[in-house]
C-alpha cells in the first residue's frame, strides 16, 4: 500500500502541495475527495488555504488505495471506510484482510480481554505483521487505523 509513497515527516500540518506529493495525487483530486468523504476536513485559514494533519495524510493513503489499487468507486470507497470506522462487517463477498474492525486494532489498552493482540516489532520500519483476532495484519495499517480512530473519537 504505503511502500511506493514516500514517508510521511514528522510535521503537524501540510499544506496541499506536500499532501499531493506524499500521497501521489493532485491537488485537484484531494479538493474533490474533501466533498465525497465527509471524514476529510482539513483546516482552513487565510485565504482559503488547506491544512491537513498527520491523521488526514493518512486517510487520504487509504482513499487512494481503496479507489486506485483496490479498485472501489467513490461510494464503495465511502461505504467501506464508513463500515471500517463504526465497526460493521464487510459486505458479503468482501475479503476479510480488507476488513479489520478499529475497536480491535489499538494500543492494547482497550482491546479483546482474551489477550488476542500483539503489539508491533520494536522496529516499526520492519515490514512485519502483527495479529490481530488470528489475522496478519501489517504494522502500518495498524497504525494508519488507529490514526482514523484517533479522528473519530475526537
Amino acid at each position: 500500500m504505503e511502500n511506493s509513497l514516500p514517508l510521511i515527516p514528522a510535521k503537524r500540518y501540510f499544506t496541499i502541495g506536500e499532501v499531493s506529493e506524499l500521497c501521489q495525487v493532485k491537488s485537484h483530486v484531494l479538493r474533490y475527495w474533501e466533498q465525497e468523504f465527509t471524514q476529510l476536513k482539513p483546516m482552513k485559514r487565510r485565504g482559503n488555504r488547506r491544512y491537513y494533519q498527520h491523521h488526514e495524510v493518512l486517510l487520504i493513503r487509504r482513499i487512494r488505495e481503496l479507489l486506485y489499487e483496490q479498485g472501489f468507486t467513490i461510494n464503495g470507497a465511502r461505504q467501506r471506510l464508513s463500515d471500517a470506522m463504526a465497526g460493521r462487517p464487510p459486505a458479503p463477498g468482501a475479503t476479510n484482510i480488507d476488513f479489520i474492525p478499529v475497536a480491535i486494532v489499538t494500543d492494547g489498552v482497550d482491546g479483546p480481554a482474551d489477550g488476542t493482540v500483539e503489539e508491533p516489532p520494536a522496529d516499526p520500519s520492519a515490514n512485519d505483521a502483527a495479529v490481530v483476532g488470528g489475522a496478519q495484519v501489517p504494522v502500518n495499517l495498524r497504525a494508519e487505523l488507529r490514526s482514523i480512530r484517533a479522528l473519530l473519537d475526537a
